[in-house]
């Protein structure tokens, strides 16, 4: 078997049926998915006893465990030779784990990555450009450059098993940045510089989140001891609080970006402003415009399989 899919979910029923049918309709590859249900009290269960399809195995946590532990108990049932770790909320494309396993194989590699979009309410809010390989290595261990969170990464099980996991310490959020950390000194990952993932940008997965990688920074900086980007930090932070419409938040993580030098913080934010003022007055979604290297046009042509999407705009 080529890859093992462990997704873990937690109360998510309705996000979870199309981050499964993202996972069942992986084409050029054997697979296996591995659903860890973290004491759901909604209909997951239902939805999980309603699957009729062999691939599919379920473990139920009578008591949730976190994410880290979750994502780790699937990895210890797995049996395939790579392991691709699928939020609930997320989509990938068709052809993710191919093109990545692929690249990975060809190039000699434990792990690869790809690039990633966010969607909400039918329109990519977000696609940046995915970094280069020596951008990954040289970059990683001070901030987290890798798009797409845990969905992101496709690693070799044994390396996974070898550096023994996510960190249960970062049960909190920044386990998937951490792992890229021990990674990237494990060896060199292979680059799949199109955007194969997206994230559902909800409220469920919003409010709270940016504290808890506040937090996780200082836990990572302990252990590593690597100095962090603040510069890029403070950046990355208040498009997260653009995100979640926190404006006063938004404001002190610019002037703290302005004071270390980045100074051009603020323009990364115009997508994200008019996103938000659309959807505070009810608009649709702006007119598609192309992307200069097409993106967002590339993620828009898989992610309408999944009636995700409306329109590729530029972001």
């Amino acid at each position: 078997m080529d890859v093992s899919i462990v997704i873990p979910t937690r109360n998510r029923n309705e996000l979870l049926s199309r981050t499964l049918r993202s996972a069942l309709r992986q084409e050029r590859v054997e697979f296996e998915i591995i659903v860890v249900d973290e004491a759901s009290t909604d209909d997951t269960p239902v939805l999980l006893a309603s699957l009729q399809d062999p691939r599919v195995r379920v473990l139920r946590h009578e008591t949730a465990r976190g994410l880290p532990g979750a994502r780790n108990h699937g990895a210890e049932l797995a049996r395939g030779e790579w392991l691709g770790f699928l939020d609930d909320d997320d989509l990938w494309a068709p052809d993710k784990l191919n093109r990545q396993v692929s690249a990975a194989r060809a190039a000699g590699r434990d792990w690869s990555y790809t690039g990633a979009v966010n969607i909400a309410n039918g329109q990519i809010v977000h696609s940046g450009a995915t970094p280069a390989e020596e951008e990954v290595v040289s970059t990683v261990s001070r901030y987290p450059i890798l798009p797409g969170g845990g969905s992101n990464v496709v690693v070799r099980r044994e390396t996974f098993a070898a550096m023994g996991g996510f960190d249960s310490r970062l049960a909190n959020g920044g386990e998937d940045w951490e792992l890229w950390i021990r990674l990237a000194e494990h060896g060199w990952p292979a680059g799949v510089l199109e955007p194969l993932v997206a994230k559902r940008v909800h409220a469920s997965n919003m409010f709270g989140a940016t504290e808890r990688i506040v937090e996780a920074v200082t836990i990572i900086q302990q252990l590593h001891g690597n100095p962090i980007d603040w510069r890029r930090m403070h950046r990355w932070l208040a498009e997260r609080y653009a995100r979640e419409g926190r404006w006063l938040s938004v404001a002190s993580e610019l002037a703290k970006a302005a004071v270390l030098g980045e100074l051009a913080a603020a323009t990364v934010l115009l997508p994200h402003l008019r996103w938000r003022l659309r959807q505070t007055l009810g608009l649709r979604p702006a007119a598609a415009r192309a992307s200069s290297d097409g993106r967002a046009a590339m993620a828009a042509a898989w992610l309408r399989e999944f009636e995700d999407i409306e329109e590729a705009t530029d972001v």
